[in-house]
């Protein structure tokens, strides 16, 4: 048989063990305390990122990157773009303002109301004819080489087509046809 162990022994070497779990807990949350930037009176949300924190200002809505760089933390604001595309649209009304002012400036206005309408027209309806003189249609006749360059052309056809028809009477009177 075995002897019965005392009660002792096994609460001896828990003790230590817990108190080292303790001690490392503790020391991680005061080491965690001591490098985050303080958070003053709840006006700062701050949540963890890879090599700091993001810092939400909560009464003026600005977010900022924190880091800590060797000698303390410091934290540098983000761009907003919402500040920079409002400060883009007050500049741009600001020039459309301009431009309108410039344009009105140059062109005179129509003022007042004009009584008579504006006559119609009808897309449909053929234009007015022109005068005679602007209506003239010239039509350049060919030159006299030209037109002997065709009756040779004409002159050849034509030989051929009678040399054609001799062969063919030829070859029906000697019955090769």
């Amino acid at each position: 048989m075995t002897a019965p162990r005392s009660p002792e022994k096994p609460r001896m070497k828990i003790l230590p063990a817990a108190f080292a779990v303790a001690s490392v807990v503790c020391l991680g949350v005061a080491a965690t305390a001591q490098s985050l930037p303080d958070i003053e009176n709840g006006r700062y949300a701050l949540s963890p990122v890879g090599d700091g924190v993001v810092r939400l200002d909560t009464r003026t809505g600005s977010v900022s990157t924190c880091n800590n760089s060797g000698s303390g933390w410091a934290c540098y604001v983000v761009p907003d773009e919402r500040a920079a595309m409002d400060a883009e649209i007050g500049r741009l009304q600001a020039e459309n303002e301009k431009l309108k002012a410039d344009l009105a400036a140059r062109e005179p206005t129509v003022g007042g109301k004009i009584d008579e309408p504006l006559p119609k027209q009808d897309s449909l309806k053929p234009p007015t004819p022109k005068a005679e003189a602007e209506r003239k249609i010239e039509i350049p006749l060919p030159s006299d080489q030209d037109v002997d360059r065709v009756m040779a052309f004409l002159e050849r056809a034509w030989r051929r087509l009678v040399e054609i028809a001799g062969r063919m009477q030829k070859d029906l009177s000697s019955g090769k046809i």
